[in-house]
């Protein structure tokens, strides 16, 4: 049984959630609990299948899975057999487990905070399809799945969004969400349908075989890059981001921010897997550096004027997508240089994806303790508050957690990324190093003073029925706690064992392309 879970988990890991979320119309007939225990059923097993072909392809096992007849009466005029293409390599199974985990820890705080708002099945619904778009987005092989799946994920996205449909404001946060979210899908598409009239493939790794880089493939390049780059939240595409962010119910922003992560992932396969060195890696290098840095510090430049508690974290959440640009970005410029590449670059993209994982983590938690605010006192503003550590001290305790870690300061896991950043960064120009330092130093006085008009002071008199948060939620927000403070504690294991052999993945386009062709 276990070795035919592992041979279809590829399938399967997409399957399960959107089967899921197919049959909670029939399930939520049996009342509300059915439905919650459905949503937490189905995501804990798509993490566990997840962790399992995780473990397998880490160790060195990349799964290539074809959806298609044994011998199909369809070709390309390459020879090609037309079919679609699962491809789960050590990245690939580095972002679903992100994924999947986030998803659990979402869906068990979630049964507590939307306990007294209607259309739980609604809700649960739109949680299973994001799981299922996230998790088809970071394990497809072919751009046009890439598109769906991305769409698909755009959908349950702008759904969750405008949850709080009372709220004009969350109407809106939708509305232009999901605008943006068309470009960049309509420019997915055409960069799809230009492959696909120069090579008859929509397969990545065939195209990446036969990419000759002509006028065209920089069209699709160009187009790939900037949807993902806006569906991500890089500067100065980043409009939508604060308002969807600040708008949502806070685990939707938890949850958010790792499909944010799985835009980024698909721009990382772009640059590396489709054109890798046979485009301009130093352009394009320079080019994810560029984004990072102006996303990194406009971000939190964004942040420190904010009143509104969720509006604040949506501004630091683009700001720390900056670092991952940075990271990959100056590997992505150096790749060309096998003495640079071994002497930094790897150590930058590993760097930037380790910061992918935790800034899941960290900010996870962030919204999160948000969330538990606004549920207990009904209010996000920052003016408003004050002295509820007297009250919730648990809150309080994992609100500083995710202060700390995602100020970089030791022993937390935002430290030990931010690090690694700094080092190698800082070889490839100093000064692109001092800058994101002295972006930390922002982020570490703007969560300050956050935490010090929530939580800090004298105990308000409204506040004074306040009490901590459910059990539902500190749990889910305990386990996020306790994993920023092991990967912070133990980072060489992390690198080890998850890291490592994902950024070995994402530079290995032989590999990647061979599993296929």
């Amino acid at each position: 049984m276990m070795a035919f879970l592992l041979q279809h988990a590829p399938p399967l890991v997409i399957a399960l959630p959107l089967v899921a979320a197919f049959a909670m119309p029939m399930v939520s007939r049996l009342g509300a609990r059915a439905v919650k225990a459905w949503a937490l059923l189905s995501l804990l097993a798509t993490e566990s299948l997840v962790l399992l072909l995780g473990r397998d392809v880490m160790s060195g096992n990349p799964h290539v899975y074809a959806l298609g007849a044994a011998i199909p009466s369809l070709t390309t005029p390459a020879g090609y057999p037309i079919r679609i293409i699962i491809e789960v390599d050590a990245m690939s199974a580095f972002m679903a487990m992100i994924c999947a985990s986030i998803s659990v820890l979402v869906c068990m705080y979630s049964l507590q905070y939307v306990r007294k708002k209607g259309g739980q099945d609604k809700y649960y619904t739109l949680l299973l399809l994001m799981t299922a778009g996230m998790m088809g987005l970071v394990c497809t092989g072919d751009l046009f799945s890439m598109f769906v799946f991305l769409e698909l994920l755009s959908v349950s996205s702008g759904a969750l969004i405008a949850f709080y449909a009372r709220r004009g404001e969350s109407s809106e946060a939708a509305f232009k969400f999901m605008v943006v979210s068309s470009i960049g899908a309509l420019m997915v598409l055409l960069a799809a349908g230009i492959f696909y009239g120069q090579y008859n493939m929509l397969n990545l790794a065939a195209i990446g075989g036969m990419l000759r880089f002509g006028f065209l493939d920089k069209v699709a390049l160009v187009l790939l890059v900037a949807a993902f780059a806006m569906k991500c939240g890089a500067v100065p595409m980043h409009m939508w981001v604060s308002d969807a962010y600040g708008e949502a119910p806070a685990p939707v922003s938890a949850f958010l921010v790792v499909a944010s992560q799985a835009s980024l992932y698909a721009l990382f396969r772009v640059c590396f897997t489709l054109f890798g060195v046979a485009a301009a890696t130093e352009i394009m290098g320079w080019a994810l550096v560029v984004l990072g840095m102006l996303t990194m510090f406009i971000g939190v430049t964004m942040a420190i004027p904010q009143k509104d508690i969720k509006r604040l974290m949506s501004y630091h959440a683009v700001s720390q997508t900056g670092y991952m640009l940075l990271g990959v970005g100056v590997c992505l410029a150096v790749l060309g240089n096998a003495a640079a590449l071994g002497s930094f670059g790897i150590t930058a993209m590993q760097g930037g994806l380790f910061h992918v994982v935790n800034h899941a983590m960290y900010k996870g938690l962030l919204f999160l303790a948000a969330g538990a605010i606004i549920y207990r006192t009904g209010t996000r503003d920052l003016n408003k508050l004050g002295g509820l550590a007297h009250r919730m001290p648990l809150t309080a305790i994992f609100f500083l957690i995710g202060a700390f870690s995602i100020s970089g300061l030791p022993p937390f896991n935002g430290f030990a990324s931010k690090l690694m950043i700094y080092e190698s960064v800082f070889r490839f120009n100093p000064l692109l190093s001092v800058i994101a330092m002295l972006t930390s130093i922002l982020t570490l006085a703007s969560f300050m003073k956050v935490f010090h008009s929530a939580f800090l002071g004298p105990e308000l008199p409204e506040y004074r029925g306040v009490r901590e948060m459910p059990p539902a939620m500190w749990i889910s927000m305990g386990i996020l706690a306790v994993f920023i403070m092991l990967f912070g504690i133990f980072p060489d294991l992390v690198v080890q064992y998850l890291v490592g052999p994902a950024s070995q993945a994402l530079l290995d386009r032989i590999g990647y392309l061979g599993g296929v062709l």
